[in-house]
């Protein structure tokens, strides 16, 4: 034994980076982590936050044994104590109050797990409730929904041609923080978008913040937050009105006439007073954009985090249709990948009919909006929420309005945490069950390949084993399934199969014939008829097993006549309602708060890393000079901040790169790590500006909350009072 390398890929986000990661087998610790310049494809958006990954492993507050609450504190247990008292716990909510008592929440470390993420829903299924809740709805759920409307399904992604883009116009998004990359995966992205301006693309960036990409787009337009959609309908409006328009050629089109009719009924003028931008600006980004050879419209979460986010990327996939950007060579096409993901859903996630009992709100891809969680939990009646189950989440942290969470999950019978360290949203667990580190596992997630911006697959290798005793994820979920006597995956017979699969592996001595994750992700690729099981393995860098294609969105439209339908009512109407509103003012609260992301973070984890901050490790508040002087607050102050829901303190930052009336903090900050077994005082960083986020203010259609769009004032520290007793509780606890 000694000094080996590993290939693998990383899991903190989509770009889903090679690696080369060098561990001492002896010792079982990994010793470096470098990008794997042999993989093919992915490694180009290599970063700290893959480089550090052992510092996660290593932990000094990981949690390596499963850990009961007894009073203030925490004693470790076996899992096999876990496991029945939590089953057994479980078993009599539900035989008191029904499936629906039992809620789950899912956060972003999970989401590229694909044996956690399958097993958990097997677990889901085997308890039967409907009241299962994701990070997804704090960010992309307009995507999905726009999808299912134009597209007949919620999964259909469309991923840039960046390399034949002559025209980029960009919503939204900081893409030299985020890489380019978002529900689709584009390595190097930026950086090959640049490459493309340098060879006389355009790139026309919309932000009210002049970020690191907007100093670098040729353009940079300071929109008003919230008003994507005005703009967007506004460079519509003159496609149509200067004879622009070229109805895709790739997918037939329905609806293209109450679209024109739309963009005809907007006032041209009044669309600029709302979104702040000049009436001759909007022409000149309509003419560069609907003239150029080719051409790609894009909107990410700072679109989703407002009023009008589905609003906004229907308009910005609309624009892409009607200039014929759709799944044509430099604009944005449909990757099929190398399974059937309509098979997967109609075998594995079939469409639910469950609503949320207070809101009477459908889940988009299969799950609840976090805003409505602390609701649900508190409010009493048949199908309250008593017990909640959270893995790898954190959305006292991610979500709206925390304070709110914060104390319904101090309201509940049991909660139970899966996670490698105790964090915010954990601090009133009954439970924490040790969580294993992306680099202790192996394993496909056939389900990405559809958000490949090439034809890809890799096999992650395992780098270190877990810590001694811990168990992986799905097999605690699997384990809590059969002491419950609950199917998993709901259905029956499974758990018998499974107690056979075991019995026969131990009876031949052959591990890999108890049911495990690799029997689902072998099914996968077999029902996918495009690889073989074998060649994936056999490519331990990766695996390019095709060139790009176009014109294969066609085949995967759901609608039943095959056709895109690219007006549909319900949108239409809300354009309508929202062209008659007036934009809202509030002289209690001036300023509007607008998100960003940490390029060294990833939401609301990795803040707690030492390696990945060169500086402080807190984030701030940014605010125009004149907004400055106007408070009376100084560039380095602490100041407060305060919105009708919350109020949070944090260090400001005066800067001519934002917008007048605007501000900007981080999100994802604010959250502590404790030590439930040294039992030390909790580690904080930074503040949560989420906590300023009425949960009760969403975009109709995704259930997204407004946090891009966030109404506030700001006073120099000490000037404010506290905006809501929850809210300060949690500061002060």
């Amino acid at each position: 034994m000694g000094e080996r390398t590993v290939h693998t890929y990383c899991r903190i986000c989509l770009a889903n980076c090679g690696l080369a990661v060098t561990v001492d087998e002896e010792e079982n610790r990994v010793l470096a982590v470098e990008p794997d310049r042999e993989n093919p494809y992915t490694w180009r958006d290599f970063c700290r936050k893959g480089k550090t990954a052992p510092e996660v492993v290593a932990h000094p507050r990981r949690i390596t044994r499963p850990m009961r609450r007894v009073g203030d504190g925490y004693v470790e247990a076996t899992y096999e104590e876990a496991i029945a008292d939590i089953a057994a716990r479980l078993t009599r909510i539900i035989d008191r109050d029904g499936p629906d008592a039992v809620g789950s929440y899912h956060g972003n470390p999970m989401g590229f797990s694909f044996a956690t993420t399958s097993f958990w829903t097997g677990l889901l299924d085997a308890i039967g409730t409907g009241n299962r809740f994701w990070v997804g709805s704090v960010d992309q759920n307009n995507c999905h929904v726009v999808a299912e409307e134009l597209y007949g399904s919620e999964l259909v992604a469309l991923v840039p041609d960046i390399d034949d883009c002559d025209c980029f116009l960009l919503l939204g998004m900081d893409p030299a923080h985020s890489r380019f990359n978002w529900l689709e995966n584009n390595p190097g992205g930026w950086n090959r978008v640049l490459e493309r301006q340098r060879q006389g693309a355009d790139v026309i960036l919309v932000d009210p913040r002049r970020s690191d990409s907007a100093a670098k787009a040729g353009t940079h337009l300071a929109i008003v937050p919230g008003e994507d959609w005005a703009f967007l309908l506004g460079v519509i409006k003159v496609v149509f009105e200067r004879g622009w328009e070229r109805p895709s050629t790739a997918v037939p089109v329905d609806g293209l006439d109450v679209v024109r009719a739309l963009a005809a009924e907007a006032d041209l003028g009044l669309l600029s007073a709302r979104c702040g931008i000049g009436v001759d600006e909007i022409e000149d980004v309509a003419r560069r954009f609907a003239t150029a050879r080719t051409a790609m419209c894009v909107a990410h979460t700072g679109v989703a985090h407002n009023e009008h986010g589905t609003i906004g990327e229907w308009l910005c996939q609309v624009l892409n249709l009607v200039t014929d950007r759709t799944d044509r060579p430099g604009g944005r096409r449909f990757e099929r990948g190398y399974v059937d993901i309509g098979l997967v859903m109609k075998l594995f996630a079939p469409a639910g009919e469950h609503r949320t009992r207070l809101r009477d709100q459908p889940p988009i891809v299969g799950f609840h909006a976090l805003a409505e969680l602390p609701d649900e939990i508190t409010t009493p009646g048949p199908g309250q929420i008593r017990a909640m189950l959270v893995a790898f989440g954190n959305p006292v942290v991610s979500g709206p309005d925390g304070a709110a969470l914060d104390a319904a999950l101090a309201d509940l019978d049991l909660l139970v945490a899966v996670d490698l360290v105790q964090r915010e949203s954990h601090r009133h667990a009954d439970w924490l069950i040790p969580g294993t580190h992306w680099l202790e596992r192996e394993e496909l997630s056939p389900l990405l390949g559809g958000l490949q911006e090439r034809p890809y697959a890799h096999f992650a290798q395992r780098a270190v084993r877990p810590p001694e005793g811990v168990m992986e994820e799905w097999e605690f979920f699997t384990e809590l399934a059969l002491a419950m006597n609950r199917n998993l995956f709901g259905k029956p017979g499974v758990n018998r199969f499974v107690r056979a699969s075991r019995w026969l592996a131990r009876r031949t001595g052959r591990p890999g014939l108890a049911m495990n994750p690799e029997w689902l992700q072998r099914l996968l690729v077999l029902l996918g008829r495009r690889l073989r099981w074998s060649d994936i393995l056999a490519r331990p860098h990766g695996y390019l097993y095709g060139e790009p294609r176009y014109g294969d969105l066609a085949g995967a439209i759901g609608h039943p006549d095959g056709r895109v339908r690219v007006a549909p009512p319900r949108l239409v109407a809300a354009t309508r309602d929202a062209l008659a509103q007036s934009p809202a003012t509030d002289g209690a609260f001036p300023l509007l708060m607008i998100n960003r992301r940490t390029r060294e973070a990833m939401n609301s984890w990795l803040n707690e890393s030492p390696g990945l901050f060169r500086h402080a490790r807190e984030n701030v508040l940014e605010i125009h000079p004149d907004d400055a002087r106007a408070a009376g607050i100084a560039d380095g102050e602490l100041v407060h901040v305060e919105s009708a829901v919350g109020r949070i303190e944090i260090r400001a930052e005066v800067g001519e790169g934002m917008r007048r009336g605007v501000v900007c903090a981080p999100h994802g900050w604010g959250g502590r790590v404790f030590d439930p077994v040294g039992g030390t005082g909790a580690e904080a960083f930074g503040a949560n500006r989420n906590l300023l986020v009425d949960n009760r203010l969403l975009d109709t259609f995704s259930q997204t909350p407004r946090m891009n769009s966030v109404r506030v004032r700001v006073a120099p520290r000490g000037a404010a009072a506290p905006a809501s007793a929850a809210a300060a509780a949690i500061a002060a606890d």
